[in-house]
């Protein structure tokens, strides 16, 4: 099933429930554009290896040269080169374009901060809707010069190094505005204490973060999920080599494709050992009734009876999406909650996983935090994919047990994972 030139593709159903597949995603992209800004700001050159080549990752890399950083792509390799610059930009001018891409677009804003002149961070017609404004705030407490008129991209810096100070950042719209913040804070002329209020969505992804940077030299104290710190005129340190884990993002639609089908598959790269909190979408499928085989670098799924589930998925918000279009082949209701922010992400996707379920005949009710999903009787369809990622891989799901389901646009996985139909295809075997 590789990538299609075309518009429309036909999921056909799988004769048999796959047997001992071992699947290998491709690196993950929120560890790769995170490295790769770490590296880019590091005294001395990282090679990034089993990094992801993607739209995303490509925004973030072309967005460091146009700064002035050295990053050699090498796509054969799956590796990124990387010259840090020593946490000094070579451009005083840039226009930085993002595309979709919110973690390279959260995180090029901050990191435009620590530079010298004038810096505009853009992005396409979804991102100009996505809000920023909690970011810019932030930084703006910090005693940068920035301002977002719309609270949303383009977002315009007149940038003479990052100050230093005391800030605060809501926390329930994204995480990615409190990992922007992290990641440039050793760069900051003074101390840096960023307060968090209310609650944090996605923590793991902090965490994520602050593992990172703690690779690259840099630790930061914290309290909780409340309040972190850090000493100013730090510096992370290039570390040789560094290695991305495959992607637990990507990874979890095929352990979700076992759960559903009574198939056995497995991931490799990534366990309990793991740095991403998606690695926890196992849980929720054991809880469901699947069996779970876990080991330091590996994941396995094996299918059973699905039952139903209430389930706060706020920390892997990613896997909800999934959750919601498996869970109509559940043999009770599941229940969705706590996932509101995905409003606000690539697409509207709490309503948009709401139509395209109703499109195919399922019993889907809309949450102001999430849904409710009920057994349901289900028939074929043309789901729209709202130029989402991960709308496409979701319901690709569906189409491995309901036949006539076909996904609109299916180039849009090109985002984070461009082989994803053809390692669906490996289910075949």
């Amino acid at each position: 099933m590789a990538m299609p030139d075309t518009e429309v593709l036909a999921i056909e159903p799988l004769a048999r429930p796959p047997e001992g597949v071992v699947v290998r995603p491709p690196g993950s992209k929120s560890l790769t554009n995170r490295a790769l800004l770490i590296a880019a700001l590091a005294d001395g050159d990282t090679r990034l290896d089993g990094a992801l080549h993607s739209d995303d990752t490509e925004r973030m890399s072309e967005a460091l040269r146009t700064l002035g950083v050295g990053v050699e792509a090498n796509l054969a390799e799956s590796a990124f080169e990387v010259r840090g610059c020593a946490g000094r930009f070579g451009a005083s001018h840039a226009e930085l374009f993002a595309g979709n891409a919110g973690t390279a677009a959260r995180f090029l804003v901050a990191a435009a901060c620590l530079g010298r002149g004038t810096f505009v961070v853009d992005g396409n017609e979804r991102m100009r809707e996505r809000p920023i404004g909690d970011l810019v705030a932030a930084l703006a407490g910090l005693g940068v010069d920035i301002e977002a008129p719309s609270g949303c991209p383009p977002v315009r810096i007149e940038a003479r190094g990052l100050p230093g100070g005391t800030t605060h950042v809501r926390g329930g719209r994204s995480s990615q505005y409190l990992s922007a913040l992290l990641l440039v804070a050793p760069y900051a002329q003074g101390d840096v204490e960023i307060v968090v209020d209310g609650e944090l969505v996605a923590r793991p992804y902090v965490d994520m973060t602050l593992g990172v940077m703690q690779r690259f030299g840099v630790e930061m104290e914290r309290d909780g999920y409340r309040r972190f710190r850090c000493a100013g005129q730090r510096r992370y340190a290039a570390v040789g080599r560094y290695e991305i884990e495959p992607d637990a993002s990507s990874a979890h639609y095929f352990l979700a494709a076992a759960a559903i089908t009574g198939g056995h598959v497995a991931v490799d790269g990534i366990g309990t050992e793991s740095l991403q909190g998606d690695t926890r979408f196992v849980d929720v499928l054991e809880r469901m009734g699947a069996r779970v085989e876990r080991g330091p670098r590996s994941l396995a799924v094996r299918g059973d009876r699905l039952g139903g589930i209430d389930v706060d998925m706020g920390d892997i918000s990613d896997t909800a999406l999934t959750l919601a279009v498996i869970g109509v082949l559940a043999e009770e209701p599941v229940r969705i909650r706590n996932v509101a922010h995905l409003r606000l992400q690539e697409s509207e996707r709490i309503a948009a996983v709401t139509t395209e379920l109703g499109k195919l005949g399922a019993d889907v009710r809309e949450h102001p935090d999430g849904w409710e999903v009920r057994p349901s009787r289900l028939h074929g369809g043309v789901v729209d994919t709202y130029d989402d990622h991960r709308i496409a891989m979701a319901f690709a799901l569906l189409g491995l047990r309901i036949p006539g389901v076909s996904i609109r646009d299916p180039g849009c996985v090109r985002k984070t994972f461009p082989t994803y139909f053809e390692e669906l295809g490996r289910l075949r075997g």
